[in-house]
């Protein structure tokens, strides 16, 4: 029997490392994570579809400002910072302009005290997308049964300083466009070129003023839109 008691002695104390460095059950691992850069986006959930419109960078003394806006419709469902100063102030103001934005659906909105020069290239390039969007919606509730455009060449006039002929688009009845396709070599008719043609977009019609110091070239103008208004029918 003494020379059992050593033995059990000996036996326990191997076992109390074991006990020592066994994990418990209910333990767990936890691990550093680096936290994710902030969002400077806003909007509805679910505002995935729509109109997308980025807007021309604006280049401020503080550093450049582009939005990324989502339309649904006219409505504006999210904001999102394309480029942005990176400065404090313009990290605070950032979110307020933003939450200002998809409360006033519009650009007027007030400017962030400390954030001044960033508020207002803000509001510049929003108004541009608003602007650009418009524009699109514009473009797509045009009635499908509008007449397609026409394009239709006058008559090539010659005249003693050299041969005159425009080429005219219409838009339905609308005079769209007007192009020269050929006319006199010269200073006077260089210059009196784009007057006829903003008189014609203007009158739409042939029925305008002869040109000071090119008369000849506008009298063969006219007579060349005219045959392509005519051609037209």
């Amino acid at each position: 029997m003494k020379r059992a008691i050593p033995v059990v002695v000996l036996s326990i104390a191997g076992l109390v490392p074991v006990w020592l460095y066994q994990p418990s059950a209910g333990s767990s691992t936890v691990q550093a994570t680096t936290p994710a850069p902030s969002s400077t986006s806003s909007g509805s959930a679910g505002s995935s579809g729509g109109n997308v419109v980025t807007s021309s960078t604006i280049t401020t003394e503080k550093g450049p400002v582009q939005l990324q806006v989502t339309f649904d419709g006219t409505k504006i469902t999210a904001v999102k910072m394309l480029q942005q100063p990176d400065h404090p102030q313009t990290e605070a103001a950032v979110p307020k302009l933003i939450a200002e934005t998809l409360e006033a659906q519009s650009a007027d909105i007030d400017t962030v005290s400390g954030a001044t020069i960033t508020s207002e290239a803000y509001k510049k390039s929003l108004q541009a997308t608003i602007d650009e969007n418009a524009k699109t919606a514009a473009k797509a509730s045009a009635s499908p049964t509008q007449a397609a455009s026409k394009t239709v060449d006058g008559t090539a006039v010659d005249t003693e300083k050299g041969t005159v002929q425009v080429q005219v688009t219409f838009e339905g009845d609308k005079i769209s466009a007007v192009r020269m396709l050929q006319q006199p070599n010269h200073p006077q008719t260089t210059a009196a070129v784009p007057k006829l043609v903003a008189e014609t977009l203007q009158a739409q019609s042939a029925d305008i003023d002869t040109v000071s110091g090119a008369t000849i070239t506008s009298e063969g103008y006219k007579e060349s839109l005219q045959a392509a208004i005519d051609a037209k029918g």
